[in-house]
Formats: C-alpha cells, structure tokens, sequence
C-alpha cells in the first residue's frame, strides 16, 4: 500500500515537473557547464578586485568547448593569457577556484618581499587609487597596503595585510612547466594559490571571469553594492 502511494506521488510530481526538469538537465546544466556560468564568491582571497558576496560571470568559451559536466576538452582556440582571472578546479582537492594567471608556460617566476619578478624582470608597482578600494570593510582597507600591479602589460589591483602571519611572501625561482600555469590571488597574504599545492595543470582551467554581475556585502546584512553591478573585471 505504501509502495504504490509512493509510486503514485512520483508519477503526479513528474507530470507537474517534468518540463521543468527537463529544461533544467537538457538545457541549464549544459549551459552552465559547457558555456557560461556565474559563480558566488565566498571568500576574499581575490580582494581588492573581487569582494565575498559578488556574483561573477565566467565565460567558458574563453579558450575551449568541453563536454558538459566534465572536463574533456572537444575543442580548443586559445590559451589563458598573464593577467586573466580564471576559474579552475583547485590541484590540492578538487575545490573550485578564482585566481589570476601570474606566470605562462616557460615563465621563471620569482617572488621577494610581495614583488613579483617574471622571466627576471621585476614587476612594476604604482600607487592604487582609492576609489577601488572603497567597497572593502573599514577595518581591513586601514590594516592593508594596496598598490597597482603591472605583469608585463596587465595592470590590475593587489593587496597585502602586514599583520598576517605567512611564509609565502617570498620564493625561490621557479620556471613553470610546459601545460600549467602559475596562479595567485590578488589578496597576496590571505590566497591559497600555487605558493601552497604547485602548479596548475591547463586542463584545471574552465573559463575566464569577465565581470560582476550583482554584489552583497556578506560582512554587512548582505547589503547589496550598487556601483559593482554590472561591472568589468580587469
């Protein structure tokens, strides 16, 4: 009697749903595997640039076409390029990533201090302004030192907290190998990144992260942030 109760309900909700559950495994979830996603941001590690609670779009035809919901790649057309900000699957455990792109393939790589040295050039550091810091919490923008990062042509926003215990404000050269990439946050003292589980294989990367689509303040009652809506990401 249960039994068929239970057989009976399955069938009225599949008759009440089916269209939406097709629509959501035929077309959503190719979607949003194989072409576009967005993606909430739990945690700081890419501030200045990205904040907890933006939503990011990630385009997943930046530089392949990937059958949905894994990663074997059906076409490929381009390469993440110095700079990008690209979403991955983490080397260490699988977590799903957002980092910056810091060293190619053939790159030696090398870090004294938060300066960045590539292919033994010290990286260029410019005065941040403030109007791109003006969304993160008072308290963590006046502990922090901001700055303008120019990689070789792509300039965009880092930080660093002097408070912040770590070991990882400084290493030894190293030349990435040949199909993996060297990964950062622009939170240099709070990411976890290639400093922590090594190189990135290229077949982790799954998209590029082009612009914010909406932001909340988690930190504050989730209160929305008007002026990221809609707004690229360098």
């Amino acid at each position: 009697m249960i039994k068929e109760k239970t057989r009976q309900f399955l069938e009225n909700q599949w008759v009440e749903w089916r269209w939406l559950i097709l629509f959501v495994v035929l077309v959503l979830i190719p979607i949003r595997s194989s072409f576009a996603d967005w993606n909430w941001v739990p945690s700081g590690s890419m501030n200045p640039s990205i904040l907890e609670g933006d939503l990011v779009y990630v385009d997943k035809l930046a530089y392949d076409l990937r059958f949905p919901l894994t990663l074997y790649r059906v076409k490929q057309w381009s390469d993440p390029e110095r700079g990008d900000i690209v979403v991955l699957f983490s080397p260490k455990d699988g977590t799903r990533l957002i980092k910056r792109v810091i060293g190619l393939p053939g790159d030696e790589i090398e870090m004294k201090n938060n300066v960045l040295f590539i292919n033994n050039q010290q990286v260029n550091y410019s005065e941040l302004p403030m109007e791109i810091t003006k969304d993160l919490m008072p308290e963590l923008r006046n502990q922090s030192v901001f700055a303008e990062e120019d990689l070789l042509g792509r300039r965009h926003a880092v930080m660093s907290i002097p408070s912040v215990p770590t070991d990882k404000r400084s290493f030894h050269k190293m030349i990435v190998p040949e199909g993996q990439y060297f990964i950062m946050g622009d939170n240099r003292d709070v990411s976890e990144d290639s400093r922590f589980f090594g190189f990135a294989e290229r077949r982790l990367i799954i998209g590029r992260a082009t612009n914010i689509i909406a932001s909340f303040n988690k930190l504050d009652k989730y209160q929305p942030r008007l002026g990221r809506f809609f707004t690229p990401l360098d």
